[in-house]
């Protein structure tokens, strides 16, 4: 009994303090006393419902009952747990979810069960935790309270899973369920008036209650306000980490939104009115939160309250645990929990309770809460199954951004029809479609039509498969003007996309290999990605492979040869067939020996149908004349000798004849020229071309001059060009502070212009030249055809990037810097790529630094520079305060740095992410760049970034071998400096050459275990299937070969082993220790 009476006295002086301050008419010391034994009630004597969603939030909600009652006898056929009790005058029911159950279909169950077992409840509490949504206009934080409030005539829920979900996670289509009963509303309405004038004691309230239950201290008390972290947009938690964010996304600046501590005069935790969004997922999308919040002044997600709303009539009241994005944790809730409890209290205790008495019945409501919770359900599983589609594709783009599909759709647009029939009649290709484990290999010169015939083939392939999804199909369109991102790893990733698209669900194997590489942020190697596509394959009956144009396929490090033979392996284990086009090369032809061979021309037959299908271009005096017709086919068919592209080139030089006689000269021109060089098909492309180069040359005004503009943009841009890209490029006018719409060139003139030497691919938006040698004859004549074409481009790019309009500076959401990439088409391309034009271009200094001299266009060209648009918060991800110094460094601009220098530019000037201009210029390469910094003897060799990387670990992780020799040759570098997941530069680097100069110097500690998974260089490398540095490494003879990281305990051998690097097992069991 001293015991009982010392808590007694102890909560007494606590209330008699309180007391002083809240005027409720409520009596607060039955909160804190011990509860009696309980009184037994009958169950129409409850007349307020409290729904919970989780166990923390009923045990909070437990915690503020002024009594408890005891447990009564429930309908049959209710599976709600119930704890009964009375706060102020209310009898009140509180229920909670099943275990596990989550999402506005399992709360409006619980609701139904709950009236079922409690008929005369008038009123509802939807009390515990959400996700805050923080913006400029309401500064919510951790531990905060969201009261559903009502406005302009809408419910004070709104639930946005209700409508259309795009791609990108976004909701175009949403609705407002019912506002709150009158009587919760005033009752808001007067708790808001009471704690604007006294303050509120929710804080005093929530200790009293933790010091009578002790246990609940660690789990519900509030957190130091340290751990109430807000990061930017576009930070996100890494996937499946279950690391806390200080350890996983850190403190810096950079990543996070501050804010100011709350003074003594601001409540703590705040009340916040407004806005509640309820729908059937979690809310983990910081950019679609920030729409929301925008848009709609959200400012809490939830799960539960929209199965509640409309049948019902309850408060919604949230407790902030987290700011609904990927940095979600659990340290908040309880103490969330707790605040909305809090509150609800208070809330309660000014209700009369006579206000409530005279509330209609809920359950007297309810008579179409049934149809609604299963029309609701359906809706949402139909929603889930969208979200979870939008989240494959999510993944499918991870894997490979790159979509053949619209090529496909282009280059069988362009076949002319009836065409290609021989191919698909040919015994080969039916002996080929109709028995499994078949190769058809289909070598031709350049020009034959390789490739459409192999979109007519994948047509074929497609038609026959569309109502079998038992069919697997894939292809590939190869280019040598994409190598980059041609890889042979790149290759079997599309491959690999494109099999796992025609599932209804994403195969395991591939969400393995987004799991396992998205949290590292590392990218999936040859063998795991074979392995992947293996297993993807196994699921079709059968599986078709198309691939064209072999011979374009990259060459260096042994590329081309290592695709091959995965794909003739995939063919072995997974009975897949193969269809291929090449040029006649010997290599490609050696690996398909044994394979069925079907060469492929241009038939006499498809030509004259193309022939004739296009005889309309030529003057109108060619239809009036049959005969004439024949001859063209006749004469144009004999000289092509099987190249297709020779057949529209041919019949483009008619176009501007202007008599029969004329006509006929041309027709005779070609078959001497035909004749003459009829063993040499690439003269003869050559001849061709530049026959087309003179003819517009000898066209009339300003033609010849648009032509060479178009085809010098076309040949050198560093990526292919839109079609509005190209007319913007060709519209901006030197000199000038804006882009005058009225001097866009029409697309019809653009391609009118250049005789036949360029097309526009429709579906994709592409223009290009006509074929790939196409673009090979003008990569060699380029400089005689048109000399000025890096200096014109340089200029345009720098002008376009200098207008004023970009005076407004860096963009300050993914939706205004989208608006200004749609709004000037031309700015990514200009932004991205003119300092690589400039290396190669005599440029004036003057228009350059114009350009980089002013802070405000250096900042917004900067961020679309760098901005990869491959994921929400992308635009907010790229630097701030770069500098004109940065910029020039990292394009590697030497002579523009020397020029900002000598106008007093600091170049130890760092932009938001800490980077300066040295660690730029090492990370991307810029061998001279580098050597004129460290020149300036003005620069920290060791200066960190915001990720904890030196200039020397950025040129070494990207295989910089020039840079990284020169930052050793100073003699002055960390060389085991560590980044802020404690990799050294030697841990970083996967470059055979990078790792023998470190090791060069005998100062690198080998066996540096960085502080995320506790990997020394050697694991590292033996996990990514570095063979070359894994040899280095074993030959120093140092290296702890057992040395187990410590996150997974796993040694060298078992991630090469694990990763299916056969090399390197071998490397490491040959050491025999």
């Amino acid at each position: 009994m001293p015991k009982r009476k010392f808590e007694l006295e102890d909560n007494q002086e606590a209330i008699s303090g309180s007391e002083k301050v809240r005027k409720i008419d409520c009596d607060d010391t039955r909160t804190l006393v011990a509860n009696p034994p309980g009184r037994r009630l009958a169950s129409d004597d409850y007349t307020v419902g409290w729904i919970c969603a989780i166990i923390t939030e009923y045990v909070a909600a437990q915690a503020f009952l002024d009594e408890k009652h005891e447990r009564l006898d429930i309908s049959p056929n209710d599976n709600n747990d119930y704890t009964l009790g009375k706060i102020g005058k209310h009898n009140t029911v509180i229920a909670v979810l099943p275990d596990g159950e989550y999402g506005t279909s399992s709360a409006a169950g619980v609701a139904r069960d709950m009236l079922h077992s409690f008929p005369n409840v008038r009123i509802g509490l939807m009390v515990g935790i959400g996700g805050g949504a923080p913006s400029r206009k309401h500064d919510i934080r951790l531990g905060d309270i969201v009261v559903s409030a009502p406005r302009d005539r809408e419910g004070g829920v709104f639930q946005y899973d209700f409508g259309k979900t795009i791609q990108n996670r976004s909701f175009q289509y949403t609705r407002f369920l019912n506002q709150p009963p009158t009587v919760l509303r005033a009752a808001v309405n007067g708790l808001k008036a009471q704690y604007e004038s006294e303050g509120h004691q929710l804080e005093t309230a929530i200790n009293a209650v933790l010091n009578k239950k002790p246990r609940l201290q660690k789990k519900y008390k509030r957190p130091d306000s340290s751990s109430d972290r807000l990061y930017q947009s576009g930070v996100t938690h890494p996937p499946n980490d279950q690391v806390d964010c200080a350890t996983a996304c850190g403190d810096d600046l950079p990543k996070l939104i501050l804010r100011p501590e709350r003074t003594k005069e601001e409540d703590n935790p705040a009340i916040h009115n407004g806005l509640i969004a309820s729908a059937n997922q979690l809310m983990k999308d910081a950019s679609v939160r920030d729409k929301l919040a925008a848009e709609k002044d959200v400012l809490c997600f939830e799960m539960e309250a929209a199965g509640l709303m409309n049948h019902f009539p309850c408060l919604v009241i949230r407790g902030i645990c987290d700011y609904s994005d990927t940095h979600k944790n659990k340290e908040w809730q309880g103490y969330a929990a707790m605040a909305a409890a809090a509150y609800a209290k208070d809330l309660l205790c000014r209700i009369p309770l006579n206000k409530v008495e005279a509330e209609n019945k809920i359950s007297d409501l309810l008579s179409d809460v049934l149809d609604t919770v299963s029309r609701t359900r359906a809706n949402v599983e139909t929603m889930r199954s969208k979200l979870d589609r939008n989240e494959d594709l999510e993944m499918l783009n991870w894997l490979m951004p790159i979509d053949y599909g619209p090529q496909q759709s282009d280059y069988i647009r362009k076949r002319q029809p009836e065409t290609g029939q021989w191919l698909l009649d040919s015994q080969e290709f039916q002996t080929w479609l109709q028995t499994s484990k078949q190769t058809l290999y289909c070598p031709g010169i350049p020009g034959a039509g390789k490739t459409i015939l192999t979109s007519i083939v994948v047509d074929n392939l497609i038609r026959r498969s569309l109502n079998n999804p038992s069919i697997g199909i894939a292809y590939l369109y190869c280019n040598f003007r994409k190598q980059e991102e041609q890889k042979a790893e790149d290759l079997l990733a599309s491959l690999l996309k494109q099999l796992s698209q025609g599932q209804s669900s994403l195969p395991d194997s591939v969400r393995a290999l987004y799991g396992r590489h998205r949290q590292k942020g590392t990218r999936p190697l040859f063998d795991e990605t074979a392995r992947a596509l293996q297993s993807v394959a196994t699921i079709y009956s059968r599986v078709f492979i198309a691939i064209d144009a072999l011979d374009e396929c990259q060459v260096s490090g042994d590329c081309r040869s290592r695709f091959l033979s995965e794909i003739f392996n995939l063919q072995v284990k997974c009975e897949a067939n193969i269809f291929a086009t090449s040029r006649f090369v010997p290599e490609i032809t050696e690996k398909f020996n044994g394979s069925m061979l079907l060469e492929i021309y241009a038939s006499n037959e498809d030509v004259r149908k193309y022939l004739k299908g296009h005889m309309s271009q030529l003057p109108s005096f060619v239809s009036r004349n049959v005969d004439l017709q024949e001859e063209i086919m006749t004469e144009i068919a004999q000289a092509v000798d099987g190249m297709f592209l020779l057949a529209q080139l041919h019949l483009d030089s008619l176009i501007g004849t202007r008599s029969p006689k004329a006509i006929k000269m041309a027709l005779g021109c070609l078959r001497k020229e035909s004749i003459l060089l009829s063993n040499d098909k690439a003269k003869v492309l050559d001849s061709a071309y530049e026959q087309a180069m003179k003819r517009i040359e000898g066209q009339m005004g300003d033609q010849p001059v648009l032509a060479k503009q178009v085809l010098a943009w076309i040949t050198c841009a560093k990526r292919a060009l839109t079609t509005s890209e190209l007319q913007h490029a060709l519209g901006v006018e030197i000199g000038t502070s804006r882009f005058d719409e009225e001097n866009l060139p029409e697309l019809e003139d653009i391609v009118s212009a250049c005789a036949g030497l360029v097309t526009v691919d429709e579906e994709s938006d592409i223009i290009r030249l006509v074929h790939y040698t196409t673009q090979k004859y003008f990569e060699w004549t380029w400089t005689s055809w048109f000399p000025g074409a890096q200096i014109d481009i340089t200029n345009v790019c720098v002008t376009y990037l200098s207008f004023d309009t970009f005076e407004t500076g860096f963009c300050q959401s993914d939706g205004e810097f989208e608006a200004r990439l749609q709004t000037n088409v031309l700015y990514d391309y200009a932004a991205r790529n003119w300092g690589y034009h400039a290396h190669t271009a005599l440029i004036k200094e003057d228009l350059i630094l114009n350009l980089l001299e002013s802070r405000a266009k250096v900042s917004a060209a900067s961020q679309a520079m760098i901005a990869s648009r491959s994921y929400s918060g992308h635009s907010q991800r790229a630097p701030r305060q770069m500098t004109g110094v940065h910029v020039a460094a990292y394009f590697g601009l030497v002579g523009t740095i020397v020029s900002l220098l000598k106008n007093g530019y600091n170049p130890e000037l760092q932009d938001s992410y800490r980077r300066t201009p040295l660690s730029w210029a090492a990370g991307n390469g810029h061998e001279a760049a580098v050597k004129l910094l460290l020149a300036t003897e003005k620069v920290d060799l060791d200066s960190k970034d915001s990720f904890g990387q030196t200039p020397l670990s950025r040129a070494a992780e990207s295989g910089h071998e020039a840079v990284v020799k020169l930052l050793l040759a100073t003699e002055k570098v960390d060389l085991d400096s560590k980044d802020s997941f404690g990799q050294t530069p030697l841990s970083q680097s996967g470059h055979e050459a990078v790792v023998k100069l470190l090791l060069a110097t005998k100062k690198v500690d080998l066996d540096s275990k960085d502080s995320s998974f506790g990997q020394t260089p050697l694991s590292w490398a033996a996990e990514n299937g570095h063979e070359a540095v894994v040899k280095l490494l074993l030959a120093t003879e140092k290296v702890d070969l057992d040395s187990r990281d410590s996150t997974f305990e796993r040694t060298p051998l078992s991630w090469a082993a694990g990763n299916g690097h056969e090399a390197v097992v071998k490397l490491l069991l040959a050491t025999e220790k």
